[in-house]
């Protein structure tokens, strides 16, 4: 079973951008994979409009990738933070895949290939 790193927006429309997390979640566990939602997790604790305790939430989550096997990013919009993750996956060499949802459910498409690289300027310390 892979562990699947799962990014998709948070801020703007909370309450519809975490019951569209919640529904890709389940989309990761019916594919057979375990999933990790740290916008879903770190939240709940966290203050996400306080920017210390929400940049500790992104410093967390990003502490947690390089255990996960694929990155896979939900949705049309990819927030800030998203391409932050997206960034750190990049770099350390992890898939990432684009999931779009249809009237029929998810489509997930193929990995984009990674090669690791070094990202002057990426930094965990950055405000989103």
């Amino acid at each position: 079973m892979k562990l699947i790193y799962m990014a998709s927006p948070y801020a703007g429309d909370i309450e519809k951008n975490t019951e569209f997390a919640k529904r890709a979640c389940r989309h990761v566990m019916n594919e057979g994979h375990a999933f990790f939602a740290p916008h879903l997790l770190y939240t709940r604790i966290l203050n996400d409009a306080n920017p210390q305790e929400r940049q500790a939430g992104l410093a967390m989550g990003l502490a947690v990738l390089p255990r996960c096997d694929e990155l896979w990013c939900y949705g049309e919009h990819i927030s800030h933070g998203m391409l932050l993750e997206i960034q750190e996956a990049d770099r350390l060499g992890i898939p990432v895949r684009r999931v779009m949802e249809q009237e029929q459910g998810f489509a997930i498409g193929n990995v984009k290939t990674h090669v690791k690289t070094e990202m002057p300027g990426l930094s965990v310390g950055m405000v989103c």
